[in-house]
């Protein structure tokens, strides 16, 4: 045989033989993660206890809990995206186009959903400054197809949003309104959001500070000085203008309705996305995001706000449906978005972050449908409310390239009870890496506790099963509107096609509640040479979390 030959017949072989027996050489990391005890640190906040709605059309009218999946057990605030103004199906009036009257006021849409948040357990947050169309000659729609102009005169808005302000403690009273939020804009130096006429950062960023002052001013004139209110900006990407000149306006600047020096806020949000599974944002981390916004206030002495994420995750799938690669919640349905998602959270408490805003966790919404993956682990998330962070040093002793083994350790003050939370996270869909763990938290010798252990993985989503049935059933991607990688099925933004939707119903759906079901396992555990040791094999992308107490 001829040495050519030979060496094609060896590389044909190997070849063969690593398709034919792929887990073989998936690789498996090994980590230790070591408690300290010994301190603690901040109270770790409900990171997810926020939502946002893109535009709240009816969307709370007469609404009920989902009691199996009750997305509101966790979910403190509903944030309505641009309620008051924009379009003219969001601006609050009986003929957004009739310029001959500013006053023919139709707030009924905001108080009806309002007063379904309010039946769910929830507070609303309301993210005011749209402009609507009749206060703005000339208008222009943007980007998001919004007016992105200020209002000619700004006396005439505020007299708008005071009106507003007014009819919700009418309705509500004013010490509920009180416990609400409210924002000014969504990404207000974002051009596609909003800008000055002439479209220069320059006069954009003056027009925002006047937005903000006369919309913040209607407020305290109407609900006081308590009233909760902010402002939200991209800031993980380079908008038209730097956040840092709003800020040392609200810090130190003249308030243009006012006069005074300065102007009323409470908290600074941004937005965070990366590009798509496998490609982090070209932007900030979302630490160094947050770490901007809250440099820069404290740079102008602005020492007593809270942080925040208002959106984010991911922009786009790996796949396009037949009109667009984007994801409609901005998640993906695989198992990998577990490990996504526990990341983030992770690093927004880390951050000293309060919250991270997502759009959805049900497969039709927040109130119908059944669990994505991400509500699992934003469930279990929750549960670190109230609890102080514990030091957990990771000692990752073999592991592939680019692989995380995160976690997070709380503890409650008051009964001694831990919550321990690891992920095995790479920043790749085709990632097949397992991960070996141990979790060791000092104890004393012979104490025993019942853990509770609830593991996020491909036993509690569907969305396996959806991919294998999918190829049975011949759903291609042209039967989506947008990408097939998101795990919305009960929308028709996610999956369109007629005939496809009907073999979903039909024959899918019930068996795919039955394959999201998250069922824990409970265990009783001693301590040995000081440490309670739990030891974990996790897949690539899942989470687990412990609940530990004493017994």
């Amino acid at each position: 045989m001829k040495i050519g030959s030979f060496f094609l017949t060896i590389v044909t072989f190997i070849s063969f033989f690593f398709s034919s027996f792929p887990g073989l050489f998936k690789s498996t990391s090994t980590a230790e993660i070591n408690v300290d005890t010994s301190h603690s640190g901040d109270i770790i906040p409900n990171v997810v206890d926020n939502i946002n709605l893109w535009h709240m059309g009816t969307t709370f009218h007469n609404v009920q809990r989902n009691e199996e999946n009750d997305v509101f057990e966790f979910v403190k605030y509903v944030q309505l995206m641009q309620c008051t103004g924009g379009t003219p199906d969001r601006d609050l009036f009986i003929d957004p186009y009739d310029t001959s009257t500013l006053t023919d006021y139709k707030f009924e849409p905001l108080i009806e959903n309002c007063r379904g948040i309010l039946s769910l357990g929830a507070k609303p947050h309301l993210k005011l400054g749209g402009v609507p169309l009749k206060f703005t000659s000339g208008y222009e729609m943007g980007g998001f197809g919004m007016n992105v102009y200020p209002p000619d005169d700004f006396n005439a808005y505020y007299g708008y949003i005071k009106a507003i302000a007014e009819a919700l403690v009418e309705e509500f009273g004013l010490e509920e309104v009180k416990s609400w939020r409210f924002g000014v804009m969504t990404e207000y130096e974002n051009r596609d959001w909003f800008m000055a006429n002439s479209g220069l950062p320059e006069d954009s960023a003056v027009a925002y500070c006047k937005l903000y002052d006369y919309t913040v001013q209607a407020l305290l004139d109407v609900i006081g000085e308590d009233v909760f209110v902010g402002a939200h900006s991209m800031t993980v990407t380079e908008g038209l203008w730097d956040e840092e000149i709003f800020i040392r306006h609200v810090a130190e600047g003249t308030n243009y309705a006012n006069g005074k020096k300065g102007s009323h806020i409470c908290f600074l949000s941004a937005s965070f996305y990366d590009s798509t599974p496998g490609e982090f944002t070209s932007g900030y981390t979302l630490p160094e995001t947050i770490s901007y916004l809250k440099t820069k206030a404290e740079k102008y002495g602005l020492t007593d706000l809270i942080f925040g994420i208002d959106e984010g995750r991911i922009l786009v799938g790996k796949s396009s449906g037949s009109i667009s690669d984007e994801l409609n919640n901005r998640t993906v349905g695989y198992t990998w978005q577990a490990a996504y998602d526990a990341r983030i959270f992770t690093q927004t408490i880390l951050a000293g972050a309060d919250y991270f805003s997502s759009w959805n966790f049900l497969t039709n919404g927040n109130l119908d449908g059944y669990p994505i993956i991400s509500y699992h682990v934003a469930r279990n998330m929750a549960k670190f409310e109230g609890m102080k962070i514990l030091s957990a040093d990771t000692m990752q002793l073999r592991t592939s390239p680019k692989v995380e083994i995160g976690n997070l350790v709380g503890v409650d003050p008051e009964t001694g009870k831990y919550l321990a939370m690891v992920y095995n996270f790479k920043n790749d869909l085709e990632y097949k890496g397992k991960a070996d763990v141990t979790v060791n938290i000092p104890a004393e010798n012979g104490k025993k506790y019942k853990v509770t252990q609830y593991l996020v993985n491909d036993d509690c989503n569907f969305f396996d099963e959806w991919q294998e049935d999918r190829v049975k059933y011949n759903i291609t991607d042209d039967c989506f509107t947008w990408s097939p990688d998101d795990p919305m099925l009960d929308t028709t933004t996610t999956l369109s096609d007629p005939k496809a939707i009907e073999i979903y119903r039909t024959e899918l759906r019930d068996r795919y509640i039955e394959c999201a079901r998250l069922t824990p396992t409970s265990f009783e555990a001693t301590a040995e040479e000081g440490n309670l040791t739990l030891d974990v094999m996790l897949e690539a992308g899942n989470v687990v979390f412990f609940e530990i107490e004493e017994i």
